[in-house]
């Protein structure tokens, strides 16, 4: 199982995904693949995601069992503690 969120993804990106994905919700793509096709649809996410910010998730047999990566600038970060792999914010902008 695999999730994908997009956040002011390009449209064209967010099209390339509905290939591979299904759309849930509006930036939310699930679906059911391969480590090697979810490191091959990751790259097509780093490659098309210009200002907008992405998330990938996907079961892993750890102690959460899940582990996820993230591109783009957001306030969300990930960091590993102990490790776990946790998020961590940015202060606000403002």
């Amino acid at each position: 199982m695999l999730v994908i969120v997009l956040e002011n993804a390009p449209p064209r990106l967010r099209g390339r995904m509905a290939v591979w994905l299904l759309e849930v919700r509006a930036g939310v793509y699930v679906g059911n693949y391969s480590r090697k096709m979810r490191e091959h649809i990751w790259e097509h996410v780093l490659d098309g995601i210009e200002d907008g910010n992405a998330v990938l998730i996907w079961r892993a047999t750890n102690e959460s069992g899940f582990d996820f990566k993230t591109a783009g600038k957001n306030r969300r970060t990930p960091v590993e503690f102990d490790g776990i792999q946790l998020v961590s914010f940015f202060p606000d902008a403002r």
